[in-house]
């Protein structure tokens, strides 16, 4: 190498170290500066734990830019109030505020849906009801009748979950006891008791129609289960007792011609109109929550005062007129005595 390129190469690399020192120089100059340190020692100064669930408070008196000031002059107080009244998104209530958009959590009552078919309470406003089951006579009726069936149909209104009324209409059936049919047939045919001999028979039925008002005791609730309620009630009764024998009939076929067949013909009726009274209890079962149905199960007891009407009668074996002025026409008197049974139905309310 020559000399002269040898010196030219220590004079470039002279250049390039003294401009790398005068660039460090410079900045340890910049670094040492005061207001280079405040720059940097500032953020050490705020390096805090942030509480990422909080805001920082709100002085909405003061102007925007003092509003997102940090100044620590603000008063305490003021600063307080307006965390509590300004910022719902607090850490107390952040979930709340999350979730339902405010700082307090609604609270939901359960919704009551009311429109014309319910009562305040929501009850139903209308029912109604259907029957059947059986008779059971009483007292002196038992006498002259025997249990049979009977059916009820009925619909009312309900005032509230305890109190309503019925619309009812009843048939209550009976058979006649064998006294009875032998005592008439020793009335009808000339003394001669046995009813057998003559085929007579007979029955006696009840229908009414009654208002009753129904207090439910409890009902099961909601979901379901058993109920009960009692039952009173007063109306008209119509009682009628009928006396049949055979009686031969006649039919034309039109291919062999004219044909005979017995049947029970009616022999005599006697009927009776009063007004009546009835009393009871039943208990009830629904079946489901989603039902408006229940089953039923009631039993009642019944006076129907009915007016004594006399006439012929059997008394120790003998033919007698009964009362001071009886109608001898007037073959059976105890259709008129006072009536009293117990109706035992089974069915569905709804």
């Amino acid at each position: 190498m020559s000399f002269h390129r040898f010196h030219n190469s220590l004079s470039l690399k002279a250049t390039h170290t003294a401009s790398f020192l005068a660039i460090a120089a410079l900045g340890f100059a910049v670094a040492a500066s005061p207001a280079a340190s405040a720059q940097t020692a500032a953020p050490v100064a705020q390096a805090q734990p942030a509480n990422l669930l909080q805001t920082p408070a709100l002085d909405t008196s003061s102007s925007s830019a003092q509003l997102f000031s940090s100044s620590s002059e603000q008063d305490a107080a003021t600063a307080t109030t307006t965390e509590a009244s300004i910022n719902p998104a607090s850490a107390v209530n952040f979930a709340n505020y999350m979730q339902y958009g405010g700082g307090q959590r609604r609270r939901y009552g359960r919704p009551t849906y009311r429109g014309n078919n319910t009562t305040a309470d929501g009850t139903p406003k209308y029912t109604f009801v259907a029957g059947v089951g059986f008779t059971q006579p009483l007292g002196n009726t038992w006498h002259y009748f025997k249990p049979n069936y009977g059916f009820q149909v009925g619909g009312g209104r309900n005032f509230n979950s305890h109190l309503g009324v019925l619309l009812q209409f009843d048939y209550d059936h009976f058979g006649l006891t064998g006294q009875t049919l032998s005592n008439q047939s020793q009335i009808y045919f000339n003394g001669d008791p046995n009813a057998a001999d003559n085929g007579l028979d007979g029955s006696n039925h009840i229908w009414s129609f009654t208002v009753n008002p129904v207090y439910t005791l409890f009902n099961g609730g909601k979901a379901g289960g058993f109920g009960a309620y009692l039952v009173g009630g007063v109306g008209f009764y119509h009682k009628v007792t009928t006396f049949t024998v055979p009686q031969v009939e006649e039919f034309f076929d039109p291919f062999f011609g004219p044909e005979e067949f017995e049947v029970n013909g009616t022999f005599d009726h006697y009927s009776s109109n009063a007004p009546g009274v009835n009393g009871g209890f039943g208990v009830t079962y629904k079946f489901s929550r989603f039902s408006n149905e229940r089953f039923f199960g009631e039993v009642r007891y019944v006076v129907v005062f009915d007016s004594q009407r006399q006439g012929l009668a059997i008394s120790n074996g003998n033919v007698v007129a009964t009362g001071s002025n009886p109608d001898l026409n007037n073959f059976f008197p105890a259709n008129s005595n006072r009536t009293t049974y117990l109706p035992v139905k089974f069915g569905l309310r709804f």
